[in-house]
């Protein structure tokens, strides 16, 4: 089979004025990145916004594996897959990272046949958002420190800063950096670090802005450090929420692109799962609704994660009601939770499957939990057996939930037809009772310990000293009524990577509690989380290379 970067090269793209005239969105609506990109402009949601809403339908997972579990590329056919019965739709993405690019992990744009075009623009510079988010995170650095430098009139405490700079790469030397060496010129010295640009607040912000105006409402609540009575200084003191507005004006209008088989597609912001709510744009997410009759979006890593935030945070703020789920599991990534080594994973083994299948049970019980109809997507590998796929679908129908095989990574769109028409009918036969989890009113340990039993199966929250009294800093400030997103491995249910399965009456720890004012979220750190990840020993850029007629190898 040819590579993901073969398939997109031969890909038949068509000029994207026809992929949005499919949506109905004329020439003028749309301002054009080359031939196959574009933003849409904001007068198109504005001539749509009474028109009634498609169904909404969120692909998650399993704990993500080393065996793969293929969500986005879930995504990207099940959308190709629901054209092909006759159903139109349209499919909303996040933005790839250039960290995980250049990194180990990949791009965010599907594989196989089951692909976002043009792959490589999408996976590299696209049209220019992370680094506009890049530069408004960086502006607000430089003008908090220029500010101590010119005199420092709001009183900032140097020593409770904690605005990071950031940039779109894997770097682990950036981690931690004394700024301001040299002498008198070049500032007050003090440490500092940087983050990856997708753990940025402003990233946070710009998914889950309503339009320019809360854009900005919101950049200026961000608080930046505190001064030295240890009250908060935000970005509208600093005078800088204007101008970080400003370099995000483009930024914040939805990317339209297409599929190898011409769905539409809108790519559109790409926050952190783990620090952040891991969805793409409100805005793409909204604009897509009054598109299409079937918008197909997923939420980061597995649904312990990724979903209970789409839920509980994007879904609240933009008063979503999804329609359906869809569960994306593989027969070698159940193995792995059932106990099998990565190198084994290939030979048939049942027993091994009936162990590990229950992190599915989990992930299945969980999605009720919030009122919504849901149906497993099996993604199939060539080395399962019809034994394993025949045991993974009897305990489903035990469980009294479809599941459908999905061959979309080697068949496209045809590979999903089954899945499609089950979806199909199970959002006809089973209407969305979706309800959140928690009240916001709920005191924020309560909403911690909520989630810790509900979604992870935990008995108890230990929350360290340091957490306790941040917990009573964010009450202090009236920000206890916001929603938590949970900061966690995303390897298991609990906070220990290596806990596999369905692990039940362990105590979650939560080591430090963050106030995300401008984004409007309560961040729970539990375990080590990475804000800048680092490159591993052979990164994938070592490979990727372009020619003299700009042939592009190795992306993936």
């Amino acid at each position: 089979m040819l590579t993901d970067i073969e398939i997109a090269q031969n890909a038949k793209m068509l000029p994207i004025e026809q992929i949005g005239k499919k949506l109905g969105i004329n020439r003028e609506d749309l301002e054009l990145y080359g031939d196959y990109k574009a933003k849409i402009k904001d007068e198109v949601y504005d001539k749509l916004k009474d028109k009634q809403d498609g169904k909404l339908v969120l692909v998650t997972a399993i704990n993500p594996t080393p065996a793969g579990e293929g969500k986005t590329t879930t995504t990207v056919g099940l959308g190709q897959a629901l054209e092909k019965i006759g159903k139109k739709s349209i499919i909303a993405l996040r933005e790839p990272s250039l960290g995980p690019v250049m990194g180990i992990k990949g791009g965010a744009a599907g594989g196989g046949y089951a692909q976002v075009v043009p792959m490589e623009d999408i996976n590299l510079h696209f049209t220019g958002d992370m680094h506009a988010i890049t530069a408004a995170n960086n502006l607000l650095s430089a003008i908090l420190d220029n500010h101590i430098h010119q005199g420092n009139k709001l009183k900032i405490d140097s020593r409770r800063i904690i605005w990071k700079r950031c940039m779109d790469m894997n770097d682990r030397a950036l981690r931690q950096v004394v700024v301001g060496m040299g002498g008198k010129a070049n500032g007050f010295v003090r440490e500092d670090g940087f983050n990856i640009t997708v753990a940025s607040e402003v990233m946070a912000i710009l998914c889950l802005a309503a339009d320019i105006t809360d854009l900005k409402e919101r950049l200026g609540r961000i608080i930046a450090a505190y001064d030295i009575d240890g009250k908060p200084v935000t970005a509208k003191d600093l005078e800088a929420h204007g101008a970080m507005a400003l370099l995000l004006k483009d930024a914040i209008k939805p990317n339209l692109v297409q599929t190898l088989e011409n769905t539409p597609c809108l790519i559109h912001g790409g926050p952190f799962a783990n620090i952040a709510h891991g969805c793409n744009s409100l805005k793409a997410t909204q604009l897509a609704l009054k598109l299409s009759d079937y918008v197909i979006t997923e939420a980061g890593f597995g649904a312990d994660l990724g979903a209970e935030k789409f839920f509980d945070i994007k879904c609240r703020y933009g008063k979503l009601a999804p329609d359906a789920v869809v569960l994306v599991a593989t027969v070698r990534a159940l193995k792995y939770n059932g106990g099998v080594k990565k190198e084994d994973l290939s030979k048939e083994d049942v027993k091994a499957l009936d162990r590990g299948i229950v992190n599915l049970q989990k992930h299945i019980e969980n999605v009720k939990k919030f009122g919504v109809p849901v149906l497993v997507a099996l993604n199939r590998f060539h080395t399962d057996s019809e034994n394993e796929l025949a045991f993974i679908k009897s305990k489903c129908n035990e469980w009294g939930v479809e599941v459908a095989l999905s061959e979309v990574f080697t068949k496209g769109g045809q590979g999903g037809i089954e899945m499609a028409q089950k979806l199909c009918d199970l959002i006809d036969r089973q209407p969305s009772g979706f309800k959140v989890l928690y009240d916001l009113d709920m005191p924020i340990k309560d909403k911690i310990k909520l989630i810790n039993k509900e979604i992870y199966g935990g008995k108890d929250v230990a929350f360290t000293d340091k957490a306790l009294k941040e917990i009573r800093a964010i009450e202090e400030l009236g920000l206890s009524n916001l929603p938590i997103c949970m900061a966690k491995t995303q390897y298991s249910l609990t906070d220990d990577p290596s806990l596999l399965g369905r692990p039940e009456g362990f105590t979650l720890n939560v080591k430090e509690v963050r106030i995300s004012a401008g984004a409007g979220f309560i961040v729970a750190l539990t375990g080590d989380i990475m804000t800048m990840p680092g490159l591993p020993k052979i990164p994938s850029a070592n490979n990727i290379d372009i020619d003299a007629r700009g042939k592009i190898t190795g992306l993936f």
